[in-house]
């Protein structure tokens, strides 16, 4: 679809179009004039978050958009589509890029060698995430992922240091053998259907002899599993998250294993037309040891920094938890799981970015040496604390809402142990973040580093926090956001019933 010159100036293919490559022209900008890293940053982050915003609302007055580059139409032109699950999580990672680009900026300002590699890369990593929510066409869908992979991998290796560089490696390894068994799903549709976009290839799917096509599935699911730390392909996530440095920290966990988890539903509904009862419930019961497992290991640690890496091994599990839910027809079950997403990425990047002021403040993260927090460091404590409430799943928070929905559905369907799951998984929640504000009233025993955190540091952290929060009372504006997905058929049908 060729852009018109005499469309109005919100037009939605433009912005498509503009936020991908105002974030990878800032990537360019910020190799060639290393002086002006930061401002080009700054710049780019407030330029990307605009043209998000641009689209959204092009979306919700216009509907679903495609774009054709080049003005090839598929299968030889590459696809661009927005529609409500797009956008929504398009917007989602602009509160959280431009947020932690405002943290990043304060954080970074003495540290020269990274900020001179942090900005670059991760406006790359932006531009990835965009192009990846955009994308309708199964290669071009490997090609933002490998992008994102590499990207998030250089961004955690830049912490420095054995850990950092550990947990890089282990990343990397694990992000090159989910991509490689997603390609080759890739390829055995390719094989059998002769097309890669996903509206053309679907009906030659659902007729192709099954045993392809269930390796196929099989593959790429599985790839994506591992690149979204599902139990038990999560032993990656904490060590790499752990040893990042907090703005790192705040992307991968609120952004990162969200493109996967969107694969794996766009793939979900729009490619294999809703899978198979065996796959939902195998889906569901890793979700579901997710939820229990992440949140034990999380109340055991007594770093700040690892407890919420292992926290996001357990929310994880319940965005898994809605498949077996949906089998029975819900159209209110997708709808609780991208809410929980939604609220997940704002509020574990305000967790991470909290930490990361306490630990730039005393010089550690240690949970029992946290030392009257509450005194020293007010906002940074409650954005944290902000930020559990949405996390354990109570009102008024997002977090809260999308679980309720979920937790409905479970006791509707007589599904009592995916609800127990919930329920249980909740308390832990409560436990391990509580045990945090705890610690935080406390005086310690040694005598604390102090270093002064800039304003924009712990306000960042407190927006992302007050945000979740507030999106728990924006259910009658997002629903319908989800459900302008008339571009794609499954999820227009799997998104529909949410009044």
């Amino acid at each position: 679809m060729p852009l018109d010159p005499s469309g109005p100036w919100w037009d939605g293919a433009d912005w498509m179009l503009a936020s991908v490559f105002v974030p990878l022209f800032g990537a360019l900008s910020c190799f060639l004039l290393p002086r002006l890293v930061a401002a080009l940053g700054l710049a780019a982050a407030l330029l990307t978050t605009a043209a998000t915003l641009a689209l959204t609302l092009s979306v919700l007055d216009k509907g679903a958009l495609k774009v054709q580059l080049g003005g090839w139409e598929a299968p030889l032109g590459i696809l661009w589509r927005a529609d409500g699950l797009s956008v929504a999580l398009m917007a989602m990672t602009a509160a959280v890029g431009a947020l932690v680009s405002l943290y990043a900026a304060a954080y970074f300002r003495d540290e020269v060698q990274q900020r001179a590699f942090f900005w670059p890369i991760w406006l790359i990593l932006w531009a990835a995430l965009n192009a990846l929510f955009l994308s309708a066409d199964l290669f071009n869908l490997y090609v933002t992922l490998e992008l994102l992979g590499f990207a998030a991998v250089s961004l955690t290796a830049l912490g420095g240091g054995a850990a950092a560089l550990t947990g890089a490696i282990r990343y990397l390894l694990v992000s090159v053998l989910g991509s490689l068994s997603y390609l080759l799903g890739v390829a055995l549709i390719y094989h059998g259907c002769g097309s890669l976009d996903i509206a053309l290839a679907a009906p030659c799917v659902a007729d192709a002899p099954a045993p392809a096509m269930q390796v196929a599935a099989g593959a790429m699911i599985a790839g994506l599993l591992l690149k979204t730390a599902l139990f038990p392909f999560h032993f990656w996530l904490p060590p790499a998250h752990g040893s990042a440095s907090a703005p790192v920290s705040a992307l991968l966990s609120a952004l990162v294993v969200k493109a996967s988890f969107y694969l794996v539903l766009r793939l979900w509904l729009d490619l294999f037309g809703g899978g198979g009862r065996w796959l939902a419930e195998l889906l569901g019961a890793l979700g579901a040891v997710a939820v229990i497992w992440g949140s034990v290991l999380a109340l055991r640690q007594e770093r700040l920094k690892l407890l919420i890496a292992y926290s996001t091994v357990a929310q994880i599990g319940y965005l898994f938890m809605a498949f077996p839910l949906a089998l029975a027809g819900s159209t209110v079950v997708w709808t609780a799981a991208l809410y929980l997403a939604l609220s997940h990425g704002l509020a574990k990047a305000a967790m991470f970015l909290s930490a990361g002021s306490l630990l730039r403040f005393g010089g550690h993260d240690r949970i029992a040496e946290l030392d009257s927090v509450v005194h020293r460091l007010p906002l940074t404590l409650a954005a944290f604390a902000l930020a559990g409430i949405s996390i354990m799943g109570l009102p008024p928070s997002g977090g809260f809402i999308g679980k309720w929905l979920l937790l409905g559905e479970a006791f509707r369907q007589g599904r009592f142990l995916l609800a127990g799951v919930m329920l249980l998984g909740g308390a832990l929640a409560a436990a391990y973040v509580f045990k945090v504000v705890g610690h935080a009233f406390r005086s310690a025993e040694r005598e604390q580093r102090e270093r002064a955190i800039p304003p924009s540091m712990e306000w960042s952290a407190l927006i992302l926090a007050v945000a979740a929060i507030v999106l728990g009372l924006m259910l009658p504006l997002i629903s319908p956001l989800l459900r302008l997905s008339t571009a794609s058929p499954g999820l227009a049908a799997a998104l529909g019933g949410l009044a």
